[in-house]
């Protein structure tokens, strides 16, 4: 089994990495900024693509521009990564609790060119 490695968008809560940790520490999370990762401020576009080519799973909170992102990445015949979308009511530990029921019971193909609004489980 392949497990996720979940890439967080700039704008997502820098504690959600930390209680993920806490939680798996063996899972694999970084955020737009880290080093070796896309900077902050990276148009949406090139993240997407960083995600795709690296094996990442983007968490963000962009309910805007990222579904449109998403069909013209996959218009261009690249097979995109899941996009996981955070709902703006869930907290952290909301958010962390679905992360790893993803991360535990599936693999990243089974989301590929989707985007997942969370919470997927209620």
């Amino acid at each position: 089994m392949i497990p996720f490695q979940f890439l967080l968008d700039e704008n997502v809560n820098p504690i959600l990495r930390h209680a993920l940790h806490k939680e798996e520490p063996e899972m694999t999370v970084w955020r737009v900024g880290d080093p070796g990762v896309p900077r902050n401020g990276t148009p949406d576009p090139v993240i997407l693509e960083w995600c795709a080519r690296k094996g990442y799973t983007l968490v963000t909170n962009n309910r805007k521009s990222m579904p449109g992102h998403l069909r013209e990445f996959i218009a261009l015949g690249q097979t995109a990564p899941a996009i996981f979308v955070l709902h703006a009511n869930m907290t952290v530990g909301q958010t962390v609790s679905e992360l790893r029921h993803i991360w535990g019971a599936s693999e990243p193909q089974e989301y590929e060119n989707t985007i997942r609004f969370l919470p997927i489980f209620r």
